[in-house]
């Protein structure tokens, strides 16, 4: 699955499990009534997982959506083997209404245990060990009113027209919504489909269709092909009236790509980067893609942004459709690296699965790092490499905090496993993988991935199957000579030269320095404290509010790099205790560690060790790459929320920025000074929030005034021209706003014709939708077909509006979901919360629609802690987090617990303190550096 940001931790299910015991008895004709008399039965199971001794082999469904009453109807014949004796078979199921039930030829009683989405069947005469037996089941079912399970979708045609469609979403826990399984990721089992639908429907599910029978003049039925064995997760299908194109793969896959008919005509960037990258993959992992189809399907509706269906990948619209004309750079590239992602899990997810989710991170890390290592070849235009290290301080972020978790860490229940889907699993996931690689050099990770692929092709893993593959591997890099040893571990020559590898001639255990980084949370700050040519290095770990949780008894495996002012070599040293020296050949002027930021890890530079630094930003910043510089930014903020730097230097850091023209050391900037005056939006501070204002946008006025009104220039130039321009017209930057408002009149008196420059719009939407008729004029364009592809464009431009009954429409609008989709409620929610002028409005939101916020998203969901951090993390005043704890300690257990409360409730205590501590130095400095 593409597309979360959020994090979370729990106490374990608190009361056992009340039983809910439905007796649903079977209905023989011959016994009229029976009916209910199971509702006394004991329900046979208590847990969470199901028991183990019964195991799938085959599924064989029938499905029948009615698109008009919004209901279905299905049969499950499941073919499955016994273990060991039992006289009931256990399974999954969630608002399933069971008509009828049978044990081979023999009818069950059926009891349902709604709390723990199960029901049981119970056999009249024991099933005995070693035998395979078909259980058949028939039932009926809403279709859903959220985004998972097997759900309706609705839009509008061009002339207004509403169709519906139905479509699935199963991970992690909602296949059980669409047929009665055994949905835990283990118990993998063929699955073979059958759909009834109108004639003018198209059928779509994993596997191509092999035949369509008549039912009768207005019923066709769709039989398709039997899948591999997989994952219940990974079923899918879709009943609509779709459009498709499609090209044939070089091995030979045929590719397509299906959206709304009136939108087939933007299908065809996402179809030939499908094509790319399919292909990229089948020769990078040395294993052919083993369907003889892969579709890419848009969803009108859909809550993440991708999920890697096996066969049949689904997208949010936005995350597929690219109009050449339309789109922005930064549109080009979500949109290659969500493709990328969901074809990588064909192979890290579908072919090889995690055994349970507390190893998620095994699917969605690798999938997030694949993105990467694919587009960098596939599309060297889009330059990703460049945008790594953003998601690391995202991951960073989260994992600063007390109540964040190893990337590796147990869950139980569906609102846990939810959970799972965070920044830590994908973000971090992906962090430690990329500095695994750097760690054993592109080929021997490569390798060992390739390795683990193979040996456990049609399986599930754990944690440590994946280190074990990696740690035979014996890569050799130029002058270095490595050895296999008999151990089976690999190791170097103490003298290899050391840009090749690591100093040190030890083993390379890949899974004790692995361990290190996912079954502990948080990560390390590494101190660097130069002494003559000896540089003294001490780990601790990093963590906000750490005064009131200190820490102790972590330790990590650190792979250190590091360049010096005599040498941009890059240096390596696995550091793996707590503290040690490094002897360099010669004293230095500088010291830079965590060369590009691969590593996952922040440095304090102790002494003068960071008046060098900054001193080599303003003298001759260019001496050390883009990344470095970015990480730099972010390290000495990051230091000053633990009380090791004073603001004042950091702030100090920041002046060289006045010339700096790369998008990831000045998004980095900004990254960390908007948040500032974010914070002292939401209190009285205006003449210091309107000082540190001016002094950002002085800060970048010379690469504001140098941007184009254009689409010209490469990705990232594009992209740091939409992002720059936006806050220099948001600021009231004169010349922006002037610029701004000549070409929104002008597109506003061509009724909308004019074509503006992408990357443009957003600046140009949102000075225009400051006036009153500006906004009206917007949202007109917004409900209009032709606008599709700037819809997310114009829903921020909206929601930065001071009008408040326009800030409150956008909310009740994203709740009732027919002029702004539902899907988006998230964003527009935290949008609003960002502008000064909403705050209240959408805490007050919040608060008054909880209950239809979670119905709709699903508690533990990434969009609702996209919401509940989104809402919060800008408060930071005891008053806001008396109210935030008061609000959330009201709910029922559950919500109470989620992991994202306890984050925000975190963050809010570090936003207080920071100000706290902060605010006066903050202050001062601006007095003192006026640019």
């Amino acid at each position: 699955m593409a597309g979360p940001r959020l994090a979370a931790s729990f106490r374990g299910p608190s009361a056992p499990v009340v039983s809910v015991v439905l007796g649903l008895a079977v209905v023989a004709s011959s016994v009229g009534g029976g009916l209910g008399a199971d509702s006394s039965a004991p329900f046979p199971w208590d847990r969470v997982r199901l028991p183990e001794h019964v195991v799938p082999l085959h599924y064989h469904l029938l499905i029948h959506p009615n698109l008009t009453t919004q209901t279905f109807s299905g049969t499950a014949a499941i073919d499955l083997t016994v273990t060991r004796q039992t006289s009931a078979v256990i399974l999954h199921s969630k608002r399933l209404r069971v008509a009828w039930a049978a044990i081979g030829a023999q009818e069950a009683r059926v009891l349902e245990h709604r709390a723990l989405e199960q029901v049981a069947l119970l056999a009249t005469e024991p099933l005995q060990a070693g035998h395979n037996y078909t259980v058949t089941i028939q039932y009926a079912a809403n279709l859903s009113d959220s985004f998972h399970g097997f759900y309706k979708s609705t839009y509008r045609t061009q002339e207004g027209e509403l169709r519906v469609l139905a479509a699935t979403q199963f991970e992690p826990t909602f296949a059980r919504m669409a047929f009665p399984c055994f949905d835990e990721p283990a118990f993998k089992a063929r699955f073979s489909v059958k759909i009834r639908r109108e004639p003018k429907h198209l059928a779509l599910s994993n596997m191509p269709l092999m035949k369509t029978v008549n039912i009768n003049s207005w019923l066709v039925e769709d039989h398709f092909d039997t899948s591999v064995k997989m994952s219940t997760y990974l079923v899918a299908f879709i009943v609509s009236d779709f459009k498709s194109i499609s090209k044939i793969s070089s091995h030979g896959v045929k590719i397509s790509v299906y959206t709304v008919p009136e939108k087939i005509h933007q299908a065809d960037y996402a179809l030939d980067a499908a094509v790319k990258l399919l292909d990229f993959y089948e020769d990078y992992f040395s294993i052919s893609y083993p369907l003889p189809k892969q579709d890419l399907a848009a969803i009108p509706d859909f809550q993440s942004g991708a999920m890697e269906n096996w066969g049949l990948t689904t997208y949010r619209e936005s995350a597929l459709l690219y109009d050449p004309e339309k789109s922005s750079a930064s549109s080009r590239l979500w949109i290659t690296m969500i493709i990328a992602h969901e074809l990588a899990h064909q192979w890290f997810g579908n072919l090889v699965t995690m055994e349970w989710w507390n190893d998620l991170w095994l699917n969605e890390g690798f999938a997030k790092f694949m993105e990467f290592v694919s587009v960098n070849v596939t599309h060297p235009e889009l330059k990703v490499e460049d945008y790594f290290l953003t998601r690391c301080f995202d991951a960073m972020e989260v994992d600063a905090l007390n109540s964040s978790h190893p990337v590796s860490t147990p869950v139980e229940d569906p609102a846990q496993i939810l959970e799972m889907f965070d920044d830590v699993s994908y973000e971090k996931g992906s962090c430690i993988l990329n500095m695994l690689r750097d760690y054993l050099t592109d080929n021997g990770f490569k390798a060992g991935l390739v390795q683990y692929l193979q040996k456990y092709s049609y399986q599930n893993t754990k944690n440590e199957d994946l280190w074990d593959s990696m740690t035979n591997i014996c890569p050799t890099v130029g002058s270095d000579k490595s050895e296999q040893q008999g151990d089976g571990f690999c190791r170097r020559n103490q003298q290899s030269s050391s840009n090749a590898h690591w100093t040190k001639g030890e083993t390379l255990d890949v899974r004790a320095m692995m361990n290190t980084w996912t079954l502990q949370k948080g990560f390390p700050l590494v101190t660097v404290t130069v002494r003559g040519k000896n540089v003294h290095l001490q780990q601790e770990h990093y963590m906000k509010g750490a005064d009131s949780h200190p820490s102790t008894g972590y330790l990590w495996h650190i792979p250190l790099t590091y360049i010096t002012s005599k040498s941009d070599t890059v240096r390596r040293f696995l550091m793996t205790t707590k503290t040690d020296v490094i002897i360099l050949p010669e004293e230095v002027e500088w010291i830079k560690f965590n060369v590009y930021m691969n590593g996952y890890y922040i440095v304090h530079y102790e002494d003068d060790g960071w008046d060098h630094l900054i001193n080599l930003l303003k003298e001759n910043h260019t001496a050390i790459s883009n990344n470095d510089r970015a990480s730099l930014i972010n390290n000495i903020f990051q230091l000053v929320r633990i009380k090791k730097m004073p603001i004042s230097k950091a702030f100090d850091l920041t002046l060289y920025l006045k010339r700096e023209t790369q998008i990831m050391p000045v998004l980095q900037g900004m990254n960390e000074l908007i948040p500032i005056y974010k914070l002292m939006e939401k209190r009285d501070m205006e003449d210091t929030e309107k000082q540190l204002k001016e002094y950002i946008v002085n800060l970048f006025k010379d690469l504001i005034d140098k941007q184009l009104w254009s689409d010209d220039g490469s990705v990232s130039e594009r992209m740091l021209r939409q992002s720059l321009l936006l806050f220099a017209c948001m600021r009231r930057y004169q010349p922006c706003v002037d610029k701004a408002e000549e070409y929104f009149l002008k597109w506003q008196k061509s009724n909308g014709t004019l074509s503006l420059p992408a990357d443009v719009k957003t600046a140009v939407y949102a000075v225009g939708a400051q006036t009153s008729e500006g906004w009206d004029f917007l949202l007109s364009k917004y409900r209009q077909h032709s606008f599709s592809i700037d819809k997310s464009k114009i829903e921020l431009a909206l929601s930065l509006t001071r009008n408040k009954d326009k800030l409150q429409w956008l909310l009740d609008q994203g709740l009732r979901g027919d002029i702004i989709k539902t899907q988006d409620l998230p964003y527009i929610i935290v949008y609003v919360a960002r502008n000064p002028s909403g705050y209240h409005l959408a805490w007050t939101f919040l608060k008054e629609n909880w209950e239809k916020v979670v119905e709709k998203f699903e508690l533990g969901s990434h969009s609702i802690a996209t919401i509940v951090t989104g809402v919060t993390n800008q408060y930071s005043t005891r008053p806001q987090l008396a109210q935030v704890k008061e609000f959330f300690g009201s709910l029922e257990e559950k919500s109470a617990q989620l992991r994202c409360i306890h984050q925000a409730i975190e963050t809010i205590e570090d936003n207080i303190q920071w100000m706290d501590r902060n605010f006066e130095d903050i202050k001062t400095w601006l007095q003192k550096n006026h640019l």
